[in-house]
């Protein structure tokens, strides 16, 4: 099945309302070791997001699907999350761009873009108790498992299971990015939210896509 311009727009509907009922529980991860925002920021973003592509056109292809969540999210969301997410809209917007639909192959990419867009957006490598260390692996999840030959459904599911554990394995490192690198040591132990809120992402773009 290829995934329609409507079928984009259900997506972000379905991270939205997923990000919404998990605000209260990344709000708490953040309070230990930010500012206690992060779910309220990733609320608003997605709340925008959402609205600003229900209202595209039927005409709207997957490219301007993404630059407008992209958009959407920045004015939202102006500083933390907001340029990485932006960020990574626009990055998949470009992979795909000149596409009227998306193929398997074509998510898989605008997915990988997505990661990359947010790495280079926030200058972060694996280890760093950041957002990458779940869409990282992620995309690297989703890659093997499509060039494998798994449908784009059991890619994604590969992506957000890979995301889950890079989310847990942030318990480990000491934060040296935003705000939390100011604790260092102090941040062992607890899980980054924004690795947290990614697998809540990730999770409800696969779930969406599910029978893709």
């Amino acid at each position: 099945m290829t995934i329609s311009t409507d079928r984009l727009k259900a997506m972000f509907a379905a991270i939205a309302v997923a990000i919404e009922a998990d605000k209260d529980r990344l709000c708490a991860l953040d309070g230990v070791i930010g500012d206690a925002d992060h779910g309220i920021a990733m609320d608003l973003g997605f709340a925008a997001a959402r609205d600003a592509t229900a209202a595209l056109g039927d005409d709207a292809d997957p490219t301007v699907v993404f630059n407008a969540a992209a958009k959407a999210f920045l004015n939202a969301v102006g500083a933390s999350c907001g340029p990485l997410y932006a960020t990574a809209f626009m990055r998949a917007g470009a992979a795909v761009k000149g596409k009227a639909k998306l193929e398997a192959d074509d998510m898989v990419d605008a997915f990988a873009a997505m990661a990359k867009g947010i790495q280079d957006r926030g200058k972060a490598e694996p280890g760093e108790k950041t957002m990458i260390d779940a869409w990282l692996p992620a995309a690297e999840a989703a890659r093997q498992a499509r060039a494998a030959g798994a449908s784009l459904p059991a890619a994604l599911a590969a992506a957000a299971d890979a995301a889950e554990q890079g989310a847990e394995a942030t318990r480990n490192f000491a934060a040296t990015k935003g705000r939390a690198a100011r604790l260092g040591d102090r941040s062992l132990g607890h899980v980054d939210p924004g690795a947290a809120s990614a697998v809540t992402v990730i999770r409800s773009m696969a779930d969406s896509l599910a029978d893709a």
